[in-house]
């Protein structure tokens, strides 16, 4: 059963790993083969250079070369937007024109960080960049990251703007994010797996998922489920997904790192560290036991 709500970039989108080379380079062969598996079990599209793709390590060059090795590998009709925030407004302008000449479909960008901007000057941001190109914009609320959140009451002037469509939703306030769906034609997309069920089920398009790395056939089961109006296995299928969940995102080791041991896909660029022996066993014993309760 097709959704009926499913959001400008489809329902399951995975926040794609960066590979890298033992040498700590961009693998671009492990890309697209990744990218190209997460497509075959269920993705409906990819998020490039995110979090979980160590946009903050990788240079400007490698973030349009990854970009360009995926579109080529997984076809123009599979949605693939670009990470392109920065704490500064004319470099995140810069990224977003580059990755649009790259071939991306959207954008995710993440509210500036650091500088702790007023309200006002994050709505500027985001006007900037969705004036400065033609592809459209997932607004990404993470204020655990960033340190400011973006506001409901800014959320509802934004999404006046034809270009800003989406809203990537970390910022754990359920009554918000109803409130704006309920008032604008965003389309929320849950950003921390635990809520990927409770806003589905109150008009969310979907979720941006670091865990969809390493299970996104049991990822998108969840909404599968709820789809086909079996809302009882929606609830047994997002339970068995949740001791994956805590192991790879609550486990005091980033998402990246997780992803990266389960997957065996290389190392992470420093300031992370690679999950040590012992996580990394927990990790596979979790996953294990995830897939046998499964099925």
């Amino acid at each position: 059963m097709t959704s009926t709500q499913a959001g400008p970039f489809g329902r399951a989108l995975c926040a794609m790993i960066t590979p890298f080379t033992a040498a700590g380079d961009l693998d671009l062969v492990s890309a697209r083969e990744h990218a190209l598996r997460l497509i075959a079990e269920g993705c409906d599209g990819l998020v490039l250079s995110g979090t979980t793709g160590e946009s903050p390590t990788t240079t400007d060059e490698e973030k349009s070369a990854l970009l360009r090795a995926v579109r080529e590998a997984v076809g123009d009709g599979v949605p693939l937007l670009a990470g392109v925030g920065s704490s500064d407004t004319r470099h995140t302008v810069r990224l977003a024109q580059e990755a649009e000449a790259a071939g991306a479909d959207g954008l995710l960008v993440v509210t500036p960080y650091y500088s702790r901007p007023p309200q006002a000057a994050v709505e500027v941001h985001f006007l900037r960049v969705a004036e400065a190109t033609g592809i459209p914009l997932m607004l990404y609320d993470i204020p655990g990251r960033t340190g400011t959140r973006i506001e409901p009451r800014t959320l509802l002037r934004l999404a006046e703007h034809p270009r800003i469509v989406a809203v990537k939703d970390c910022a754990y306030d359920l009554l918000g994010a109803t409130k704006v769906m309920a008032r604008t034609r965003l389309a929320y997309y849950s950003g921390c797996e635990e809520m990927n069920l409770p806003l589905y089920a109150v008009g969310g398009a979907g979720y941006v998922s670091t865990v969809a790395n390493v299970a996104p056939g049991r990822m998108r089961a969840v909404l599968d489920a709820f789809d086909a109006g079996d809302t009882a296995e929606a609830a047994r299928l997002n339970a068995l997904t949740i001791g994956l969940v805590e192991a790879m995102m609550a486990s005091g080791l980033p998402g990246t790192v997780t992803a990266k041991a389960l997957l065996d896909a290389g190392p992470v660029r420093e300031p992370l560290q690679p999950a040590g022996r012992e996580a990394t066993d927990g990790l596979r014993r979790v996953y294990e036991e995830l897939l046998a309760a499964a099925g």
